[in-house]
């Protein structure tokens, strides 16, 4: 039984010093903590000079794989890539109606969805930000919509907290913000801020709390238009001899504390996560299938690699049918760049120096699951008007995210149901398939009662029982990349690593995409050099 309390994760302390500490704080531990930088990228790699017939084999068909091709390929390299599934793509994955996918362990799930709706298992979101994915979905002709990130019609819940009734984030969110200005406008009133600012500052900063905290004209937090107009009313304005408006009446400040909600109040205000952000149209594999439109036909699919080996002229893959089996095949070039992830290469014999190998077999990698629901109807729209945006809980489930595409579209809808991280994703994986789903609707149920009426089919995908990623992203602690992460990004001998684990942007899609460049760019440097 999915229960207790897991260990804190990363973004789980970052969404706590967003809330408490405010930007600046949060930024640096963001930075710290390997989220949150800006990419560098800036425009299309240019590689001048003769590559003088160089051959490059690369390891993977992901992003990172398929934009080093793209850009060698156009420089004048002979290029195969080598890829284990019989689909480009790697984590940027969506499943449809008709896929069918086994895990390890043997389990398959074919995906019931109706046509046109989706999941996305890895990848479901791009920041503003992330230049090198934008630029290449421009370039590339993948189509993007906005995605939801904050809907403040959405909830935030607590099994613990107001009888397990979840409350909307609009009005957690104008109630903290509410009563903390209240309070700091007493401190600031009654003297306890004259050492810190001028009687000029003073007046001007209470005047800021008061329109930040919708507080009245006595700088207090109470029921009101002011209020209302933040929270919500308890009866909206309305037209002709409809009932007269009424105020509704705000949460005490110790039901707010006392019951969490607080801690996802921040989400929005994290780098990562500011607007605007964006999704393709028609699903995140979008982006994939146009890289694999420019570079398919250097594409071999279906290759599982068991070995590979290098010598001062060369690379030497040994691979074998990923679905059949059979004689080994072999593979050579000049050069290599491997994208396999560092979960998956450290159980393939790899001639690399040791520092090499020792970041190989020294990178954990994160456990994540996602769940899908389809549901009869897009209840969430036509019963609560939410349109978009996610439900916060501390139930295992973590989240609920809605569609932030085809609003007010009759038929079924896809919900993500649960996307959950380390010791849940772990606990919901230990399960049979359809054994996930059921917990992902015993827990949205306490959310939305709707469940139990109006489920249809689900699927649910856990990380670390993907058999061509073995976990979600390389996790590097601050220790770690001291220690590895030099050796990680160097190439060593005519091997050059990439994927999001090399980078500083993990599990972004920005990260696979900047570490593929970059490794490209010095690659390419070394054989013009000579």
């Amino acid at each position: 039984m999915l229960s207790g309390t897991p260990q804190l994760t990363r973004r789980d302390l970052l969404a706590m010093i967003g809330t408490l500490a405010g930007s600046a704080a949060m930024y640096q531990a963001m930075t710290t903590l390997g989220f949150a930088q800006e990419s560098p990228y800036k425009g299309p790699l240019k590689l001048d000079g003769d590559p003088k017939g160089a051959s490059v084999l690369i390891l993977g068909a992901g992003l990172s794989g398929m934009v080093s091709a793209y850009e060698l390929s156009k420089a004048g390299y002979r290029v195969q890539i080598l890829e284990y599934r019989k689909k480009a793509g790697g984590r940027c994955w969506s499943l449809r109606g008709g896929d069918k996918y086994t895990e390890l362990g043997g389990f398959e799930q074919e995906c019931k969805f109706d046509k046109g709706l989706y999941l996305n298992p890895g990848p479901w979101r791009i920041p503003y930000h992330h230049h090198a994915v934008l630029d290449y979905c421009k370039r590339l002709g993948v189509r993007l919509e906005a995605f939801v990130q904050v809907n403040h019609n959405a909830y935030l819940h607590s099994a613990k907290a107001f009888g397990g009734k979840p409350q909307r984030f609009r009005q957690i969110n104008s109630d903290f913000n509410g009563h903390v200005a209240e309070l700091l406008s007493k401190v600031t009133r009654q003297g306890g801020l004259d050492q810190a600012v001028s009687k000029e500052d003073r007046e001007k900063l209470l005047e800021a709390l008061q329109s930040w905290g919708a507080l009245d004209g006595n700088y207090a937090y109470a029921a009101g238009d002011r209020s209302s107009e933040r929270r919500g009313f308890e009866i909206d304005p309305g037209g002709g001899q409809m009932p007269v408006p009424k105020p509704s009446q705000p949460i005490g400040l110790s039901d707010i504390v006392q019951s969490g909600l607080w801690s996802s109040l921040s989400i929005g205000n994290l780098y990562e996560y500011q607007t605007t952000m964006f999704q393709p149209i028609g699903g995140m594999d979008m982006i994939a299938q146009a890289f694999e439109r420019e570079v398919g036909n250097l594409i071999h699919y279906n290759a599982k690699i068991t070995e590979i080996d290098q010598d001062d002229n060369g690379v030497t893959v040994r691979y074998e049918d990923a679905q059949k089996g059979g004689e080994a095949q072999t593979a050579t070039a000049d050069w290599c760049i491997c994208t396999v992830p560092f979960s998956v290469l450290s159980q393939v014999k790899t001639k690399v120096s040791s520092d090499m190998q020792a970041a190989i077999d020294n990178l954990p990698y994160a456990a994540s699951i996602k769940v899908g629901l389809q549901f009869k109807r897009r209840f969430w729209e036509e019963d609560e008007h939410i349109y978009g945006g996610i439900t916060f809980t501390d139930l295992p489930n973590t989240l609920i995210s809605y569609p932030s595409t085809d609003y007010q579209s009759s038929g079924k809808g896809v919900l993500l149901g649960a996307y959950s991280w380390e010791a849940w994703a772990y606990e919901f994986t230990s399960l049979p398939p359809e054994e996930r789903i059921k917990k992902a609707l015993e827990y949205g149920a306490q959310i939305h009662p709707q469940y139990n009426d109006e489920f249809d089919n689900g699927m649910a995908v856990g990380w670390h029982r993907v058999p061509w990623t073995l976990g979600c992203y390389g996790e590097w602690t601050e220790e770690k990349r001291r220690e590895h992460y030099r050796a990680a990004s160097a190439i060593d001998g005519r091997i050059a690593m990439a994927g999001e684990h090399i980078s500083y942007i993990p599990a972004w899609m920005e990260g696979a995409l900047l570490s593929g460049l970059d490794a490209t760019g010095r690659l390419h440097q070394r054989v013009v050099n000579g």
